[in-house]
Parts: C-alpha cells; sequence; structure tokens
C-alpha cells in the first residue's frame, strides 16, 4: 500500500510521483476487510510504502483499527517475544501490518533498525540509511507485530542480530547477486526469516522479472505487477494453484532444515539430488482460438513449447514444428525430454503459440504447473488465456512419462 498524505487530514493510497488515481486509504482497507478471506483462511499481510508524516500516520493506524476489528492482529499469538515466527495456520482470519517499527516497543529487544522498502535502487539496499523512527507514529507502530522492516547488511550480521519477526526487502536485482554470489547463505536466512522482494524502479512499463529466480533461494514473498501478463505472472498463478489456492506453498524439506547447504546455482554439489528424467509426447490440440479474431479466414499455425523454469540448471525450452492453417485439430506426435536435477523446485509451463515468418510468434494459449503436480499417462491440458482465465474449450493432448536416472 504505497501510502501518502492527502487533504483533510485524509492519507491517499496512490503510486507517488506518476499520474495514477488517488484513492483515500480509508476506502482501501474496507474492501480489504470485505474480500480478504474470500478465497483462503490465510493471513494477509498488508505492506506499508509509508510517506505520510506522523499525523497521518496515526490516522492510518485508527483506521486500520475501526475498520478490520478483530481480524487486524495487534500483538503475538501468547503475548511474548517470539523466538519463531507462527504457522500461518496459527493465524487464520488476520491481517497482518508490515512497516517499521518504533525502537523501544516491546518486540524490539534486540534489534535493528533500518529499513528497505522505501527504496527502489540497489544503492538503497548496499548503504544503510539513517534511522527515522521520529518520524514514526507510535500508533502505527504498535500494529506492527511480526513482519517489521529491517535494513540488510550483510548474512552474518542479520544471523547474529535480526529478530525472527524482522524481514528484510531487495530489489530483484540485489536478490539476483546474492542468489549468484552466496546461494547457500541466501537460502539459510530464509529459513529463518521473510524476504521480500520487489521490481527494480527502472521497470517504468510495470514490466516482471523471472520470480523462479527468486523462489529457488526461498524467498517468500516475491511482489509481481499484477497487471501484466506474461510467462512471469503465469508462473506465479502455477506455483500458487496447488495447495487449494490458499496462497501459500510449504518449501520443500531441504529448505526447511537448519543444516541446509542447498546452493541453488549449484544444486548437485551442495545435496544429494535425485535425477528425473521428464518425457513430454505432444500428440495433438484441440479447438484453438483465433489469434486475428478481425479476420474470418483467419488460421493459426499452432506449434507447442514446453518451458521448464526452476534452478539455472534445469532451465530448459523445446519445441514441436509447427502446422500449418490448423486450429482445429492439429497433430504434431513429438516427444520432448527434459532432465531434471531439482523436482521439488520446477515449474512446467506448456505454451501454444502462432507461428509468424515474418514477426514473433503470437501467444494463443497456455498451462503452467508445478513438476511436483504432473499426473503421468495420458492428459488432456485446459489452456489458459493471458489473463490466466479459460481460453474456451481449447485442449492440449499429451502423454506424460517420469523416469528416475
Amino acid at each position: 500500500l504505497d501510502c501518502w498524505e492527502g487533504n483533510n487530514g485524509e492519507p491517499n493510497i496512490f503510486h507517488g510521483h506518476t499520474f495514477t488515481s488517488k484513492i483515500l486509504f480509508r476506502d482501501v482497507i474496507k474492501v480489504i476487510k470485505d474480500y480478504a478471506f474470500k478465497m483462503s483462511p490465510y493471513p494477509v499481510i498488508l505492506s506499508l510504502e509509508n510517506h505520510c508524516g506522523p499525523e497521518q500516520q496515526t490516522v492510518m493506524a485508527r483506521h486500520l483499527r475501526n475498520i478490520l476489528g478483530s481480524m487486524l492482529l495487534t500483538d503475538t499469538i501468547n503475548g511474548k517475544v517470539p523466538k519463531q515466527l507462527p504457522s500461518p495456520e496459527e493465524l487464520k482470519g488476520k491481517i497482518l501490518i508490515k512497516g517499521k517499527k518504533i525502537s523501544g516497543s516491546p518486540l524490539q529487544q534486540d534489534s535493528f533498525n533500518y529499513d528497505d522498502d522505501q527504496g527502489n535502487e540497489d544503492k538503497e539496499c548496499d548503504s544503510p540509511q539513517k534511522p527515522a523512527t521520529s518520524q514514526i507514529s507510535q500508533e502505527l507502530s504498535d500494529l506492527v507485530v511480526y513482519c517489521k522492516s529491517v535494513h540488510f547488511r550483510d548474512f552474518q550480521h542479520a544471523k547474529e542480530n535480526q529478530a525472527v519477526y524482522e524481514m528484510c526487502s531487495f530489489s530483484e536485482m540485489k536478490a539476483k547477486k546474492l542468489t549468484k554470489e552466496s546461494g547457500d547463505k541466501f537460502v539459510q536466512h530464509n529459513m529463518r526469516y521473510i524476504s521480500r522482494i520487489y521490481p527494480k524502479g527502472t521497470r517504468t512499463d510495470s514490466s516482471n522479472y523471472n520470480p523462479e529466480e527468486m523462489w529457488v533461494s526461498g524467498c517468500q514473498l516475491v511482489a509481481l505487477n499484477f497487471q501484466t501478463p506474461g510467462y512471469e505472472m503465469d508462473l506465479n498463478q502455477g506455483l500458487f494453484r496447488q495447495n487449494g489456492n490458499c496462497g501459500y506453498v510449504l518449501k520443500p524439506n531441504f529448505m526447511r532444515r537448519i543444516e541446509t547447504m542447498f546452493d541453488p546455482e549449484h544444486p548437485s554439489r551442495s545435496m544429494k539430488t535425485e535425477l528425473k528424467t521428464l518425457i513430454i509426447k505432444v500428440i495433438t490440440a484441440q479447438q484453438l482460438p483465433k489469434v486475428n479474431k478481425d479476420k474470418n479466414s483467419s488460421i493459426v499455425d499452432p506449434l507447442v513449447r514446453v518451458e521448464i523454469y526452476g534452478v539455472p540448471a534445469d532451465t530448459e525450452k523445446k519445441q514441436t514444428t509447427y502446422i500449418q492453417n490448423n486450429g482445429f485439430n492439429p497433430r504434431w506426435d513429438t516427444t520432448l525430454t527434459f532432465n531434471i536435477r531439482v523436482p521439488e523446485l520446477a515449474l512446467v509451463r506448456f505454451l501454444v503459440e502462432d507461428y509468424d515468418t515474418a514477426t514473433s510468434n503470437d501467444f494463443v494459449g497456455q498451462f503452467t504447473l508445478p513438476f511436483t503436480s504432473l499426473k503421468q499417462g495420458y492428459r488432456h491440458i485446459h489452456l489458459l488465456s493471458k489473463d490466466g482465465t479459460a481460453a474456451g474449450p481449447a485442449t492440449l493432448f499429451v502423454h506424460i512419462k517420469i523416469k528416475s536416472v
């Protein structure tokens, strides 16, 4: 929630320094109250990007308390300083506030006080900012319980100083750098603490980054521009399609063990992996939609691409040839084979495109799911459109086989 000073003492939410419309903070909170738990009872975290002065922060705090009522988490579960974070199961029906907290509050023993949330460039993560506690309303500070924003210095400093209820935010570039240079330490850090990743500030077109690059390091809150369709959002919907679409997915066991040495950049060196061979025979498709609906004579020239997203060693794409002028029942009978080293982290994306000799291919439909959710045998895959909704009756017919190597 990008919060800014508003008129008549009422804070607004809008994308700062842009021409986006302003919405009253209280109206946003009312909508959140009405819809937060329609799809899932599990906790909702409101991340406050706070640009308001102390007076309007106090107004925000009062709106949160008055509107959300008992939904708002205002204290730890047992009233004590936590030694570990509670399970989402223990926080069902609760809304948590993520933001800064004033030192000296009950939860502030042995904590440090820097925050990365307000910055959109890597330089914000690389140099400590001055503490801004004098600008924080006590009433708003009191609502931050399990998600206190702090600055990240390095992994050793975090291990020695960071409390379990404190969390850091990283730009996508900073997170990629940490994964590449210290992947095992990043995984260990994310086993103890929550990390939030946000798009770099230069994405003025609201484009997205590949979230899988963050998930393989164990990052929990990977923020995307939901208004922009693409493979990045397909991966996000694919990952969270499992577990009943509840919004939470349990990390693999090897990323939850205290002694883990898993490094996504070098998985075979850091842990014993059971190599899996995925054999997909792309047989036919049925009733593919027209890409150019303005022309009655327009017929797709479909091809199928299967894409694997996971640790760098597993990321791979393979495709069939294209079938000319047949969107009704094209037939390929093409077998695509992939070797997957860390299947627990892999996502499989089935993509159908309309082949074009002169320009880039046009999107027809896709379906993405975790490797661990694949079922062997003959399968009909119901394709989705760019916005994630059903692409009519369009399906792929495939045969799936998985072998241990």
